[in-house]
């Protein structure tokens, strides 16, 4: 099984670097008291963060025909 490195860069690499960064942010900057929703676990922030990086990985615009004849 041949691994695509374009995959990884493209789509598996922002997802791991946001919930990376989502648990970061829970570990220096979350609060103790349970008050915060997202930072109080470090389940949801580092989730949270993943899905910020699954954002990244969606393409914004169609790629323009070639044929565009009239």
């Amino acid at each position: 099984m041949k691994i695509d490195k374009r995959f990884l860069l493209k789509k598996v690499f922002p997802v791991a670097a946001g919930a990376s960064l989502g648990y970061a942010y829970y570990y220096f900057i979350g609060c103790n008291s349970g008050a915060c929703a997202i930072t109080s676990n470090p389940w949801i922030s580092t989730i949270y963060g993943g899905i910020a990086g699954l954002v990244f990985t969606i393409p914004t615009k169609k790629k323009a025909d070639d044929n565009t004849s009239n």
